[in-house]
């Protein structure tokens, strides 16, 4: 039956082929830009040639270029499975107890006079990007200010290109630049570093790679580390760290966590995301935390209750199943000794790469100085490599690097190393 006043086919297909006349929502949703990374690798996937080779991915690859899982993480995920006591069922908010208890413990050390004095909020998150989110969120609504704080958020340059986009969704939209890494000395540059964070203003956060700096590899040194933090302390600033790839760098739990101790000895007040995707191959499981340091115990009720509303408001609850695994690993004296030799071996490999590397670039005579390779540490280093040289690799190559001249040093194997380093070569040797 038509409706009074209509023919059957006055309300036909209208525009966009839509039968009810309407148009969607979405016909002006702008497209979103592509990120570097994004762009890269749908070049890479466009790219048939035989000898194509992508070094900018964020896992660790083993010799045959292949994701790798640990031997021991296989045989625990095999026992959880058949542990019977093991239930499906939702954690809380903010995670799982046991398993905040020893990824903080791990990070800051049973010592630590903040856990002692219960000074300390962990919470877990899906993720190492969740980590960072949540940690913006807390800053942008528990500020000791009557208002929304806004920012200024200070990154590094160059940075994760994600970590901008993750604080402006959490509304701060302030977002500067401190300088890091000299393109011309291959090193970080202190002197730069602190002139920038010498003119931020009160109450600015900064963010700071505890280790593994992604992209570049270069970390801070602790004597880099003493000066800054007396700066922050100084200037009234507020350290968000990263650990989004713990024990990758040195092979070491405390020395790669040693930026956060120190930070906490010093009575400072900070956050710290960080993951065990990467240094437990649980890229899948999305197992991150977020680590809330106080001045006073008694701030951490508040900072609690508003960490359970946001969480509730972005992911209500943690997925478990990779929190179990490190938990298990974590809570087992056996296991954990398994487990840092497995990193160990990751790590040594690693550093062996770049040793061999930068040998190889030597002997070929190609231009500039490559001890760099060697001195920074994690998966990720910074070859000095331009834009245009970049640009000649994927091009006229087909080899992938980050936009920025950084690779994934656990990308090349023995199958690839001579045709990496031969191209390195060309892209420094052939003019455009």
């Amino acid at each position: 039956m038509s409706r009074p006043d209509s023919s059957p086919n006055e309300k036909g297909v209208k525009q966009n082929g839509d039968p009810g006349g309407h148009l969607s929502v979405f016909t002006n949703a702008h497209t979103a830009a592509e990120s570097p990374e994004t762009r890269l690798w749908s070049a890479f996937k466009k790219d048939t040639h035989k000898r194509r080779v992508y070094l900018a991915g964020r896992e660790y690859y083993s010799e045959e270029g292949k994701t790798f899982e640990l031997r021991l993480v296989r045989k625990i995920k095999q026992q959880l499975s058949a542990d019977p006591t093991l239930r499906p069922e939702y954690p809380s908010s903010l995670g799982l107890t046991e398993y905040i208890r020893r990824a903080t413990e791990m990070t800051l050390g049973r010592s630590c006079q903040a856990v002692v004095e219960d000074r300390v909020l962990g919470i877990q998150t899906p993720g190492f990007t969740a980590a960072v989110r949540l940690g913006a969120e807390l800053l942008r609504h528990c500020n000791d200010v009557c208002v929304a704080w806004c920012g200024p958020v200070y990154l590094s340059s160059p940075c994760d290109d994600s970590l901008a986009g993750i604080f402006q969704a959490a509304g701060i939209q302030d977002i500067r630049e401190y300088y890091y890494w000299d393109d011309m000395q291959r090193c970080v540059c202190l002197e730069k570093l602190l002139e920038d964070l010498e003119k931020a203003p009160e109450q600015s956060v900064v963010v700071l790679s505890a280790s593994a700096h992604y992209p570049t590899g270069a970390d801070l040194s602790q004597n880099q580390w003493a000066v800054i933090t007396r700066l922050i302390m100084r200037r009234r600033l507020f350290p968000f760290l990263l650990l989004p790839t713990q024990a990758l760098c040195y092979g070491d739990l405390e020395r790669d966590a040693w930026p956060v101790r120190y930070c906490a000895s010093q009575g400072m007040e900070f956050v710290c995301a960080q993951s065990f995707s990467h240094c437990f191959g649980l890229y899948g499981e999305a197992v991150g935390h977020l680590l809330c340091v106080r001045k006073q115990s008694s701030l951490l009720l508040s900072v609690r209750s508003q960490a359970d509303k946001i969480v509730k408001s972005l992911w209500a609850q943690p997925p478990v199943g990779g929190a179990h695994v490190v938990t298990t690993v974590l809570s087992n004296p056996a296991h954990l000794v398994e487990w840092q030799e497995e990193v160990k071996h990751i790590v040594e490999r690693c550093m062996l790469i770049r040793e061999v590397l930068g040998d190889r670039l030597r002997l070929l005579g190609t231009p500039g100085s490559w001890d760099h390779l060697t001195k920074q540490g994690g998966l990720y280093c910074h070859t000095g490599l331009n834009g245009e040289q970049v640009e000649f690799l994927s091009k006229r190559r087909h080899v992938y690097l980050h936009p920025s001249g950084c690779l994934n040093v656990s990308a090349i194997n023995g199958l690839n190393l001579d045709y990496i380093v031969e191209s390195i070569h060309l892209a420094l040797t052939t003019s455009p």
